[in-house]
């Protein structure tokens, strides 16, 4: 349950909804609901763009730090 509260938290802290950042990764707003609820996997293409989005605000974040 803590990954799912961390990936929402830190795209809070992106100031994002759900609908935009699917858009930033690539995925309609339900996918994106469905993946940060852990009911669908972030695939790896996924989760980087997730990081690249993170960096100017965690410079040093990994993805472990997002996603585990």
């Amino acid at each position: 349950m803590g990954e799912i509260h961390k990936v929402r938290g830190y795209r809070n802290m992106l100031g994002l909804n759900q609908s935009e950042m699917g858009k930033i990764i690539g995925c309609s707003k339900q996918a994106y609901n469905n993946k940060e609820r852990g009911r669908t996997a972030f695939s790896d293409e996924e989760k980087m763009k997730f990081k690249e989005k993170l960096l100017p605000l965690f410079p040093n974040i990994t993805l472990e730090d997002i996603f585990f």
